[in-house]
């Protein structure tokens, strides 16, 4: 299997991406939003909520692990994805515009919206939150590129099995969140 390599300018560049995509996704009609393509599918708007649940279990880690890492000896860093890690990340990972496989949603970060009670100011809210925190994530690489990448570990969300340093964490984050761009492009197609 070939090697990962992580760069903060990648990971940036992709997360301005997907910042675009859901800027744009505001401005669709409120029914576009909250109404599911299925039964049991997500809205485009549960989807968003999931990935602010998501992302909020590696919200704490990042901050910690990011304050307690060294400042690097050398310029920006270039991080290659352990073997366990690259599969976990790669897992996520869209293939084109196709997800891999379908995976089960762990209850934790199941999307707990009413969508009788949805208003226009609580599906503001919702885009708000995830703008607020996935601009912490950028904010975050960006301050990385500055910090020895190999020092601060953590366990993932999926328990003690995956434990990423952070350049690893971004890199799922931001894949797990352009999945879900996929999906959302397959509720809109």
């Amino acid at each position: 299997m070939a090697s990962l390599v992580l760069t903060p300018e990648n990971q940036i560049q992709r997360l301005n991406h997907i910042f675009g995509k859901v800027k744009n996704l505001q401005g669709l009609p409120s029914e576009k939003l909250t109404d599911p393509p299925q039964k049991k599918a997500w809205s485009i708007i549960e989807i968003i909520e999931h990935l602010i649940n998501a992302y909020s279990f590696y919200e704490n880690k990042i901050e910690v692990a990011l304050k307690a890492a060294p400042d690097a000896e050398k310029g920006s860093w270039s991080f290659k994805a352990r073997p366990w890690q690259r599969f976990v990340i790669e897992s996520q990972r869209p293939k084109g515009t196709v997800r891999k496989w379908k995976m089960k949603t762990l209850k934790r970060f199941e999307p707990l919206i009413d969508r009788g009670s949805l208003t226009q100011e609580k599906t503001d809210t919702i885009f708000d939150r995830f703008l607020t925190l996935y601009g912490q994530l950028k904010a975050s690489i960006v301050a990385s590129r500055s910090k020895d990448m190999k020092q601060q570990r953590f366990t993932s969300a999926v328990g003690p099995i995956v434990r990423f340093y952070l350049p690893e964490a971004f890199e799922f984050l931001i894949c797990h969140a352009e999945r879900h761009m996929v999906q959302i492009d397959d509720i809109l197609a």
